[in-house]
């Protein structure tokens, strides 16, 4: 990350901006009109959407090309782990379902129901917020280590 260029940390700072917005609405850590949330949100659900948004900015800034120069300069997607983009969606999913309000997601009312909610998935969610961290954060170092592998400026394979 030490030679990300401005156009890098500017596509990481946008989609922290952007994902703080898209999970803090609908989990009515932003205040809103649109959502209401039934349940306060516990102390630790802050510093998680803020860790989150974080590591979705920086996952986004490392699909972000440096300077706009071709693909042929950047590695090919067969340089990068497979698994990364389910790892990113995964955690990203964990953590939208662990800052949540537990009797406001119509999945866990429908699988669970309002007393299943509060006492089984209430319970859950901070184990949900870690998972999705570990997730982001793995998918964020095998984007780094895809990108450190590759030889920018390097004559492609014949």
């Amino acid at each position: 990350m030490r030679l990300w260029t401005a156009r890098q940390w500017t596509a990481a700072a946008l989609g922290a901006v952007g994902a703080l917005a898209l999970l803090g609405i609908p989990s009515v850590l932003l205040p809103n009109e649109l959502f209401v949330r039934e349940i306060e949100a516990a102390w630790w659900t802050y510093p998680v959407w803020v860790a989150t948004a974080v590591l979705c900015g920086l996952l986004l800034a490392t699909y972000t090309r440096p300077h706009g120069g071709n693909r042929d300069q950047q590695g090919t997607e067969a340089d990068e782990d497979r698994s990364t983009p389910r790892r990113s969606l995964a955690g990203g999913l964990l953590t939208w379902f662990a800052i949540g309000c537990p009797t406001c997601n119509t999945l866990v009312l429908m699988a669970l129901g309002t007393s299943g909610a509060l006492n089984w998935f209430a319970p859950a969610q901070p184990l949900l917020a870690v998972a999705g961290l570990a997730l982001l954060a793995l998918a964020l170092r095998a984007r780094l280590r895809a990108a450190a592998g590759c030889r920018v400026g390097a004559a492609p394979a014949a």
